[in-house]
């Protein structure tokens, strides 16, 4: 027998579980479906994001780093530390515990909002006078109707043509998260956010990495000058980067894998990696969906198709996070979920994809909110530019950590801000005052005019604005 729904989620992911609680705050009868399955055989909601994403890569960057410091910083700060050893066994049994709090913080919370949750993969069945009927296939299979459908399936790792991932030597984020020994000589093709993540804990960890990039630039969506100290801090550290690079054939062995390509200068290069972490972008979920059975228009690329609302073709069907346009973003999702709910309730739900803060959790950590300056000068903008180096911060002295600024772009008549991008320490936590400066179009003269706490990092923050109008108090 069917159970009838106003909304059914498809997936439990940041986009899924976020859209189904705020549905059920809006007074809606809510189902979310999700198909991750912990080591148990248990339900683990929370999609790639808390499963094989940013927590569990948050966590072994945070331990990673730990390591890394008590191994060679800590000295300076009087600290001695003999015999320094790593219980890898450990570090990742922290890693899941994390990842475990996380997926039964989310069960606890669509419990506590009355969301009924079906574990299992969800996919439609077809359309009805009612609504559309929904199968799920788990340890037991149901089959719901839902007035409203959103789609909140996610994405999956890319391959390459010809390396499919065996999660043992050709790993995708899934395997990089879980080697059980530290790999002597580590691949990475991708220096995109995961390639670099992923590289830098292995690295801090012991392994020799290369990353192999494409692209004759490097993170080429960030800031140039951002970018360009991002590299020279990179290589420093001991992360092998080559770019523009032309990947050949990928062979697999017993206990290793050589990748053979072509260097930037046109030289035809084989290095033997005993693992391989492939990061080149994720594909949009939409197999099992059954998208071709009730007439789901997909685009081009494999997206589902929406518009500016999130809607799909289909009436009452709406599609949110990684499986739509956009930027494939933890926060992104949410944010187009709160919208989706509202939008269902009649409400006027609003993501402003300017407003997106990006991040890279690196040493030092990169983030930024608005256009960069190649972008602003690619599109004829006339605009001023403001930095300031964490050198010249104290509380950054105080951490020992000095690597980086923070830079602001402001428009150069009216001042307001067009961008702010930080490299340094705790750039993710400071990049938030400018993202709310921005929502509220803030001029970089209202973030110089505000008081910053001393000795704090957001008082870089405060002078880069100051510097827009050539005026920074201590540089």
């Amino acid at each position: 027998m069917s159970k009838n729904f106003d909304v059914v989620v498809i997936g439990g992911g940041p986009g899924g579980y976020v859209a189904a609680i705020r549905a059920a705050q809006l007074g809606f009868s809510v189902a979310c479906i999700d198909e991750w399955k912990n080591e148990a055989g248990g339900p683990a909601p929370g999609g790639t994001c808390t499963n094989v994403g940013c927590i569990p890569s948050k966590a072994l960057l945070q331990s990673s780093e730990h390591y890394e410091h008590a191994g060679h910083a800590f000295a300076e700060h009087g600290i001695e530390v003999k015999g320094l050893s790593l219980n890898l066994g450990q570090m990742l049994a922290r890693k899941n515990t994390v990842v475990k709090q996380n997926n039964d913080g989310i069960l606890y919370l669509l419990k506590k909002n009355k969301i009924s949750f079906f574990h299992g993969r969800g996919a439609f069945a077809k359309a009805s006078a009612e609504g559309y009927e929904i199968k799920v296939t788990g340890k037991a299979e149901e089959s719901l109707i839902a007035k409203h459908v959103i789609v909140a399936t996610g994405s999956n790792a890319r391959a390459l043509p010809g390396a499919a991932f065996d999660e043992q030597l050709i790993l995708s984020n899934t395997g990089a998260l879980a080697l059980t020994e530290v790999p002597k000589k580590l691949g990475v093709i991708g220096a995109g956010v995961i390639g670099l993540e992923m590289g830098s804990v292995w690295r801090r960890l012991g392994s020799d990495v290369t990353i192999l990039e494409g692209l004759p630039t490097f993170l080429g969506a960030v800031d140039e000058q951002v970018a360009k100290e991002a590299f020279k801090q990179m290589t420093k550290q001991g992360l092998k980067i080559e770019l523009g690079v032309k990947i050949g054939d990928i062979k697999p062995g017993k206990k290793d894998v050589s990748v053979a390509y072509v260097d930037s200068k046109g030289a035809a290069q084989t290095v033997v990696f005993d693992k391989l972490i492939i990061s080149i972008g994720r594909t949009p979920n939409t197999t099992g969906l059954n998208a071709e059975g009730v007439g789901l228009k997909l685009d081009e690329r494999g997206f589902i198709a929406v518009d500016d609302n999130c809607k799909t073709n289909l009436p009452n069907v709406w599609a949110v996070g990684d499986v739509v346009r956009g930027p494939m973003l933890a926060h992104k999702a949410e944010e187009e979920g709160v919208a989706v709910a509202e939008r269902i309730a009649g409400q006027h739900g609003h993501v402003n994809f300017n407003t997106v803060p990006w991040v890279i959790y690196t040493s030092p950590e990169i983030a930024w909110v608005g256009r960069t300056e190649q972008q602003l000068k690619a599109d004829g903008v006339e605009y001023k530019a403001g930095s300031f180096p964490f050198l010249a911060n104290g509380r950054a002295r105080a951490l020992g950590d000095t690597t980086g600024f923070v830079k602001f772009l402001a428009d150069a008549k009216t001042d307001e801000i067009l961008g702010v991008h930080i490299i340094g320490p705790m750039a993710s936590e400071l990049i938030s005052e400018a993202v709310v400066a921005m929502e509220f179009r803030a001029s970089a003269e209202d973030i110089a005019r505000i008081c910053h706490a001393h000795p704090s990092l957001s008082e870089a923050t405060k002078e880069a604005a100051l510097a827009v109008d050539k005026r920074a108090l201590n540089f």
